[in-house]
């Protein structure tokens, strides 16, 4: 008599189990919803951003493990918070910034000169802290963007700023291994600073979102939290960028 097949187990151990994600600017949007999704994926979650209230608020929602509020591009502030840190950490995600924009012309120097090198040196100040602080396979996840790979006289600066991130996360990424370094670049996506940017021209570029993407839909932040969460936990990924724009680039 032939024996019963035994059951095979649908449940599956949480991707970041037993792990610790710091995420730099994580009080709302996509830093707020990668937390969250780190944390279901068994993650402890240490949040900071400027606004105290809106960072309490954000723990809560997320059951944090810790929060600190301060500027990120202050580098003295950001020292402290790694110095004091009281273990060692996994991952840590900066989507602290944005993007600026403007005819080239119009810039004063100081503007272009912060508009290229925010993101890197923000990225070089925090890996410098974070380095010995984090343990070996652990990703420094960087966020950049599709739409200003195109060249405009609207987008002026960004184009460039854009240009310059993935091969400095390519050679981030040599300098910190066996840490790793990944970028995702994000089209449009639904966040409060879009909702701020836009105003009352919000809805409408929603619905011009949704008639022309490959998608059909507005990308959220919880897409691409999904995505940093899948970096975190892949320890082959490194040194790379990865588009999440529901095919923006090539229909705009």
């Amino acid at each position: 008599m032939a024996s019963a097949a035994a059951p095979v187990s649908t449940q599956r151990e949480p991707e970041l189990a037993g792990q610790t994600v710091v995420v730099i600017g994580g009080s709302a949007g996509i830093g707020l919803e990668t937390a969250r999704r780190a944390r279901a994926e068994g993650a402890d979650v240490i949040l900071t951003g400027r606004d105290p209230e809106r960072l309490e608020r954000a723990a809560r929602d997320v059951d944090a493990r810790s929060t600190a509020a301060f500027d990120a591009n202050d580098a003295a502030a950001l020292r402290r918070f790694f110095d004091g840190l009281p273990d060692r950490i996994d991952h840590v995600m900066i989507t602290a910034g944005g993007p600026q924009y403007g005819p080239l012309l119009e810039m004063d120097s100081d503007q272009v000169r912060h508009a290229l090198g925010e993101h890197v040196v923000l990225a070089l100040e925090v890996a410098r802290n974070a380095v010995g602080r984090m343990r070996p396979g652990g990703t420094l996840l960087l966020m950049g963007g599709t739409g200003g790979r195109r060249i405009s006289r609207d987008l002026g600066i960004a184009s460039a700023a854009t240009a310059a991130l993935p091969p400095f996360a390519a050679a981030l990424a040599l300098e910190l291994a066996p840490i790793r370094v990944n970028l995702i670049a994000a089209g449009f996506v639904d966040t409060p600073l879009s909702a701020a940017l836009l105003e009352d021209r919000l809805e409408e570029r929603r619905n011009e979102l949704r008639k022309t993407l490959p998608i059909a839909r507005v990308v959220s932040p919880a897409d691409v939290a999904a995505l940093a969460v899948h970096i975190m936990g892949n320890t082959a990924l490194t040194g790379a960028t990865y588009d999440i724009d529901g095919g923006q680039q090539f229909v705009s």
